[in-house]
């Protein structure tokens, strides 16, 4: 692998994503040949003894405790960003003025303008940037797109989503972060209906005008943590205000005339990751579960008579994006492997000097339509998508 271009990764955050990151980095080259190896060269987090931990496990080389610093090294070429959603601002942009290639955890900010701002900083410096919507690249979803592309659906009428989970339900779970507004924006809008909007706009198109309503059922709960994956530990006896939504609601009318509903909530009860959509055209539908990530199901009008309904492709064909570097047809791939595909379009990118996508302009429409979804479930109206 000499003869292979290094590009060293430097991460800040080492949890959830951090772990998801790490491997897809460590088995890129083991699917993919790319001409491009990345180097997993130094890990951050601010507590020493956590990160040194995580990244000797992880496969790192080094670990820092200040993004600062590693923002400041020769050594690195890549910043990864997988902190919570209030310090990614401050960090894209000091990449960017770096000179750093970056890839950022979503939602990309807390709200529009410092999604702008970090879209100007990247533009401004001619880095290479992308966001980690990662069910873009699960095969079933790619070929969705091929199929929606090559018309075999027809005119596009209808898009609906649903994201649910149900992991915070217990009254005793604490506030974490991601239930704090200040740190994360919002609660299962940017959290989960973020990730349905990427698809929709990846898959049907610009939306244009939203209306929404958001629902906090459980007002307080008891101060704690983060503890890995979506656990957490309470800190002390001391409770606070919950202030982002356990739910939400938003109906869309995209540009070219489709309609969409989507539904996210955290309160879904035996809903672990209930990411599930659907489209109807003219001509036929699909549908996908992320549970069942493999297979898509389509329907054809075109099928003969007595012999239509849908039907469930196993996308792990040679033939389906990206089956190429995994196993023999039926052999299925997870979670992690929708990683692995969005690192190879993003080392891609960095190989060809070309920016992938999903990237930060993806991520500023995004914030976009989830800043107006919020305004309207406050006005009660509908609200026009201006970018």
């Amino acid at each position: 692998m000499s003869h292979k271009q290094k590009v060293r990764i430097g991460m800040i955050g080492y949890k959830f994503m951090g772990k998801a990151h790490s491997h897809a980095y460590r088995d890129l080259p083991f699917y993919f040949d790319l001409g491009i190896e990345p180097v997993l060269q130094t890990m951050v987090g601010r507590d020493k003894t956590s990160v040194k931990l995580a990244s000797e496990k992880f496969g790192w080389l080094s670990y820092e405790t200040d993004w600062r610093r590693l923002i400041e090294r020769e050594d690195i070429d890549v910043i990864d960003i997988g902190t919570p959603n209030n310090t990614h601002v401050e960090i894209a942009i000091a990449a960017a003025e770096a000179g750093k290639h970056i890839i950022c955890e979503k939602p990309l900010a807390l709200n529009t303008q410092q999604a702008l701002n970090m879209l100007k900083a990247v533009q401004k410096a001619g880095v290479i940037h992308m966001v980690s919507y990662n069910y873009r690249f699960v095969p079933a979803i790619q070929y969705a797109k091929k199929l929606i592309q090559d018309g075999m659906l027809g005119e596009i009428y209808h898009f609906r989503a649903q994201y649910l989970q149900d992991w915070i339900m217990d009254p005793g779970f604490p506030l974490v972060w991601r239930l704090r507004k200040d740190v994360c924006g919002s609660g299962s809008l940017g959290d989960l209906m973020a990730h349905s909007i990427d698809l929709a706009r990846f898959l049907v198109g610009e939306i244009k005008e939203v209306t929404g309503m958001m629902e906090t059922f459980i007002k307080k709960r008891p101060l704690g943590e983060m503890s890995g994956g979506l656990s957490a530990s309470i800190s002390g006896e001391s409770f606070a205000d919950v202030d982002v939504d356990d739910a939400v609601a938003a109906m869309a009318r995209f540009e070219n005339g489709a309609v969409g509903v989507f539904e996210a909530t955290r309160f879904g009860k035996g809903n672990r990751n209930g990411n599930r959509l659907e489209i109807n055209g003219s001509k036929g539908s699909i549908r996908w579960d992320m549970e069942s990530m493999n297979t898509l199901q389509l329907y054809l009008e075109e099928d003969t008579p007595g012999m239509q309904g849908f039907r469930s492709i196993n996308c792990t064909e040679s033939v389906h994006p990206y089956g190429e570097a995994y196993w023999p047809a039926g052999h299925i791939i997870g979670y992690e492997h929708t990683f692995i595909n969005l690192m190879h379009d993003f080392m891609k990118g960095i190989l060809t000097n070309t920016n992938p996508n999903p990237n930060f302009e993806d991520g500023y429409r995004n914030q976009v339509i989830l800043d107006a979804i919020e305004k309207s479930a406050s006005a009660g109206k509908w609200m026009k998508i201006k970018y």
